[in-house]
């Protein structure tokens, strides 16, 4: 709550929350409810998912949460979706009731049931017909499509929605996937041009050096990610001390030049690089920061270099 206020004081637009299940180093398995407490303790920043997993959940139940979480904030929750689990394979076969996941050609179809649901709107003859969403029904919120990929870009652009990019852990990718959003899109209701926000690592601190060594738990965190060991988030003091092999201080030489990290004037400059190449319409932040005042410090760092 403390960092919501802190960045709505600052002027942010929007305080997202992602889907992770059984990852101890992410307290976020349950959007909605993690929404609704922040939104409750703020006033005007936008609250939203970034995003709900849409494969983990039947659309009747994510129009209900999110129905009824724009019906006690309106205007300020956003509904942002993905495709991927969010977790290992076992723990989305739990949540999903199966083993099966969603097929390429299923989440569409799923997307146009939770649309049918806010809208009520499912023609004639649909086996969702006659079931009403209380209160989805008219409490629609801003939906974006999420994406790590192209399959999300193309889809969202399609079907006129806004798309956010995963630049945060898929640097190669971001490019393509914006140029094939923008490619396809179509205008809808929604939008009548493309709007495109790129998700990304941004820590800012009074030097390069301390920005280096503030974000360093966030590449150990990665790396161990990779290797298939999650764990809790470790500490700077721990990052600090851990014996990297060649390998692995590479990748995360590799991890720290990826994203924007640096003291006011390098990540100043950082910003503008990424923003130009992207022509982002939003720019979506995570510090990652495990010290919760240099966390603080980096988002009012932050506002100060880019203020708009």
């Amino acid at each position: 709550m403390v960092l919501a206020r802190h960045v709505e004081s600052l002027g942010y637009q929007r305080y997202w929350f992602a889907e992770h299940h059984g990852m101890r180093g992410i307290a976020s398995s349950a959007p909605a409810v993690l929404v609704g407490q922040v939104a409750a303790a703020t006033t005007k920043i936008r609250v939203g998912s970034g995003g709900v997993m849409l494969p983990n959940h039947s659309p009747l139940v994510v129009a209900e949460q999110f129905g009824t979480l724009e019906a006690l904030f309106p205007g300020r929750i956003d509904l942002g979706l993905g495709r991927a689990p969010g977790t290992d394979g076992a723990t989305a076969a739990v949540l999903r009731r199966s083993a099966e996941g969603l097929s390429e050609r299923a989440f569409p179809d799923e997307l146009a049931s939770l649309f049918g649901f806010f809208r009520g709107d499912f023609p004639a003859g649909h086996r969702y017909q006659r079931i009403t969403a209380v209160p989805a029904l008219g409490n629609e919120p801003p939906v974006w499509l999420l994406g790590s990929s192209g399959f999300s870009a193309e889809l969202a652009g399609r079907l006129g929605l806004p798309f956010a990019f995963a630049h945060h852990f898929s640097q190669a990718n971001t490019l393509p996937a914006l140029a094939i959003y923008r490619q396809s899109f179509r205008p809808s209701p929604a939008l009548s041009m493309p709007h495109a926000m790129v998700a990304a690592i941004v820590i800012v601190a009074d030097s390069d050096e301390e920005a280096r060594r503030l974000a360093l738990p966030n590449a150990l965190a990665f790396l161990r990610l990779r290797q298939g060991q999650p764990g809790l988030y470790p500490t700077v003091q721990q990052a600090a001390n851990y014996p990297w092999s060649p390998p692995e201080k590479a990748f995360a030489e590799d991890w720290l030049s990826a994203n924007v990290i640096g003291g006011p004037e390098s990540a100043k400059a950082q910003l503008a690089r990424l923003l130009e190449v992207t022509r982002a319409d939003e720019l979506m932040v995570l510090c990652a920061v495990p010290d919760p005042e240099a966390r603080l410090r980096s988002y009012t760092l932050l506002r100060e270099i880019h203020g708009n």
